[in-house]
């Protein structure tokens, strides 16, 4: 009996052995912690070893672009005076009036120690008055250097006693998407405000074909427009401008001008005066409009060619209407913005390598970017283009630009062919000082007009 009862026992303890060894290097064991809630378990769905740090933004550094970043970011204050009239009198004859003081403010970056500060053009325009004041709060008046609408951008200058702070532009073109950017300005007159996102998209346009917005998810409100958006390097990557939002305030999406427009603007108006635009002379089709369905254009992976423009670039390196253009240079193209943002960092005279496809077939052209030479002004809607030698030498003038087509308004006028001079007392010397006064002027005012016939003789037309 003890040896059957000896051997039992020495038949469970093998067992116990062979299994505690399957257990242990054979068998792989699943745990799963179970509380005493309802809640469902959760599993990893990788078997990826996760950062100590945890994930994304624990693993960035924001505070030494910040801290570099928050004292080359400046408060604009923009004074306009407007007369008003103050009384029955004044309102009905115009005459007398009070002026009133109105004060709207912005942020600025500082981009040279000497002073230079870029910002957008509806911070400052109409100013009487600016105003810059530091992160150290001292107080300058500014100069407006320059402005262009088209790209909403400005650039000021302040003569301050010292070298101060400032921030380089970056190279926009190696933004990605998903990159963590910080938006720095002054909302609500907050000044030196900081916030945190990521590049949600680029080459954004917002109503108009020539922009090209990068899209963050960073907190912009008013008063943020002007100031910088900046990687985690601190390079200057954009100029915030705009929101989207029913409110007026910040509800998730804000966009800003890429830094190499911004440079480029910027250089232009230090350089020349005004911005140098250089162009492909093509007539893209925008997708997804009423013309593009009639035309049985949809579904499009690049930018088609709708149109030509005689004796332009793209004409004279052999591209034709049809063709859809996929690359410039190192840039994909995949929709307008793409290829509109990339040439407006161009002047007139670079040279582009156009990859474009047509009848199925991958082709490249070298295309030289020229200045457009004819344009519809806003507002009143004249079409001029750049004087010719030829032009110079008959109407004997170096400055103006030619009228040479007038809408059905004001045919009866006389002003086809003749040399406008001069919008509200302002000289023209472009097509493009052309767009920006006409651009300028009010719809429900009086606006003159100087122009030179063929004779010489000058002649002053006042519309209402």
């Amino acid at each position: 009996m003890k040896k059957i009862g000896s051997s039992l026992l020495v038949a469970i303890f093998a067992g116990v052995i062979t299994l505690g060894t399957y257990k242990l290097f054979f068998e792989k064991t699943n745990y799963e912690v179970v509380s005493e809630t309802n809640e469902t378990p959760v599993l990893a769905t990788s078997y990826t070893p996760t950062s100590a740090k945890g994930s994304g933004i624990n693993e960035v550094d924001f505070t030494v672009a910040a801290e570099n970043t928050v004292n080359a970011v400046v408060h604009v204050k923009n004074v306009t005076l407007s007369r008003g009239p103050s009384n029955l009198f004044d309102f009905f004859y115009g005459s007398g009036g009070t002026q009133k003081a109105q004060v709207g403010s912005g942020s600025g970056v500082i981009i040279t120690p000497d002073g230079y500060i870029v910002t957008n053009n509806h911070v400052i325009d109409k100013a009487n008055q600016l105003q810059v004041t530091l992160n150290n709060n001292q107080t300058y008046e500014a100069e407006l250097i320059g402005a262009d609408p088209n790209s909403d951008i400005a650039l000021l200058k302040i003569d301050a006693d010292r070298s101060l702070p400032y921030l380089a532009f970056g190279d926009s073109n190696d933004t990605k998407i998903g990159e963590w950017v910080l938006a720095v300005g002054n909302p609500f007159n907050l000044t030196s405000t900081v916030t945190a996102g990521i590049v949600s998209a680029k080459a954004r346009a917002l109503g108009k074909a020539d922009q090209s917005f990068i899209q963050t998810d960073a907190a912009v409100n008013p008063g943020n427009s002007g100031g910088a958006l900046v990687n985690t390097n601190g390079d200057l990557i954009g100029i915030n401008t705009a929101i989207t939002s029913q409110t007026g305030s910040y509800v998730g999406y804000a966009f800003a001008v890429p830094s190499n427009i911004a440079k480029k603007v910027v250089e232009d108006i230090m350089e020349y005066g005004n911005v140098q635009k250089g162009l492909l002379g093509i007539t893209p089709i925008r997708l997804n409009t009423p013309y593009a369905a009639e035309k049985g254009i949809k579904n499009i992976d690049g930018v088609y060619i709708d149109g030509i423009e005689k004796g332009m670039g793209a004409d004279e390196a052999g591209l034709q209407r049809g063709d859809v253009i996929k690359q410039i240079d190192n840039i994909r193209v995949r929709k307008l913005p793409d290829l509109t943002g990339y040439v407006s960092t161009k002047r007139p005279g670079d040279t582009v390598e156009v990859t474009f496809e047509r009848d199925g077939e991958s082709l490249q052209a070298e295309v030289l970017l020229k200045e457009r030479q004819t344009l519809i002004v806003p507002v009143m809607g004249f079409e001029v283009k750049n004087l010719t030698d030829q032009d110079k030498k008959r109407f004997r003038t170096k400055k103006g630009v030619k009228i040479v087509g007038v809408p059905e308004t004001y045919r009866g006028y006389g002003l086809n062919g003749k040399v406008l001079l001069a919008v509200d007392g302002e000289e023209i010397n472009s097509i493009q000082e052309a767009r920006i006064l006409f651009g300028a002027i009010s719809r429900y005012g009086k606006t003159s007009i100087t122009m030179l016939n063929e004779d010489g003789e000058r002649e002053r037309l006042i519309f209402q």
